[in-house]
């Protein structure tokens, strides 16, 4: 992301003012917490020297405090034969936002799969919210779920409930809310995403696009510290799309979160990240920011830029 482009994000309304007032004084309390756990998280994450963008992660430990928020460090997995990732090293500090680009089947969402402890590695060192999670029960994954959520390709919603049961879901999980705030923050949410009015109806009767903004909903619903989205662009319109990637930089800069976004989508990557990393036949081809790449020299990535350009014409 240009120095521009997060000036202009800096001066984005506020997300509070896609909200009624009717609800405006508990959704916007709801979004102060988020905002100030997560100010307090990157405090406790600065980053370190050790761990600059082009420098990889040799040498860094996972054991200091200021240690990235998410890291995969000489990362491999393999389904049978099949080698899908093979010593990927990458990190993104608390607040930042990282994409993960590719071609398909390059390891992008199996990437992650193993963050959200979905899938294991077969080797290596995974950091989600600045803890090793190699070692973690599934009882404390559920901790780290807590607050690293993931908002995957279908949404993932519960087809067997509404929209408004859906986001609320996390908040009765939770159980520090009585029931009208917690309807008061499901229409606040579903507001500032840009599916007003819709907590009545089935996911099943949502476009593709509607689903993921409600998704997104959802898992702004459980407070958290960082959000994982996996192609989220994929099969929506380009109003849509560009819709979604305003929202996921608005959320960024006004919530302080740390996000991961998959993306095949050079043009929209550009747009969100403060670091890139490029997957290629299950390695790190690059890892660095967004100038730094369009500045290599790279065949692979020069490849990847053309491909894109005549996909997406300027």
């Amino acid at each position: 992301m240009s120095a521009d482009d997060h000036k202009d994000l800096e001066d984005e309304k506020p997300l509070i003012d896609d909200v009624s007032a009717d609800v405006a004084g508990v959704v916007g309390e709801f979004l102060s917490e988020t905002s100030e756990a997560n100010v307090e998280a990157e405090k406790a994450a600065t980053e370190d020297s050790a761990f600059k963008a082009g420098a990889g992660l040799a040498g860094a430990s996972f054991a200091e405090p200021n240690a990235p928020f998410i890291a995969f460090e000489d990362v491999n997995k393999s389904f049978g034969d099949f080698t899908v990732l093979r010593d990927v090293s990458f990190y993104v500090n608390a607040g930042e936002t990282l994409c993960i680009l590719g071609r398909s089947g390059v390891g992008k969402s199996v990437s992650l799969q193993i963050l959200m402890g979905f899938l294991k590695p077969d080797s290596g060192t995974v950091l989600v919210a600045s803890q090793d999670i190699g070692c973690l029960s599934e009882k404390e994954m559920q901790e780290v779920r807590r607050k690293v959520t993931m908002v995957f390709q279908n949404g993932a919603l519960f087809d067997s409930i509404s929209v408004g049961e859906n986001v609320a879901f996390p908040l009765r999980e939770a159980g520090h809310m009585e029931e009208d705030q917690i309807l008061q923050v499901v229409k606040g949410l579903l507001e500032m995403v840009g599916v007003a009015g819709m907590e009545n109806v089935l996911p099943s009767d949502l476009s593709t696009g509607m689903k993921r903004s409600v998704a997104i909903a959802r898992a702004l619903a459980a407070q958290p510290s960082a959000v994982l989205y996996d192609e989220p662009t994929t099969m929506v319109d380009p109003l849509m799309a560009h819709l979604l990637g305003e929202l996921i930089q608005r959320l960024k800069i006004q919530m302080h979160l740390t996000s991961i976004v998959v993306t095949h989508d050079m043009r929209f990557a550009e747009k969100l990240a403060d670091r890139l990393v490029f997957l290629h036949e299950g390695t790190v081809r690059f890892f660095g920011t967004t100038q730094e790449m369009r500045a290599s020299n790279d065949p692979v990535l020069r490849e990847f830029f053309s491909l894109d350009e005549l996909v997406l014409p300027m």
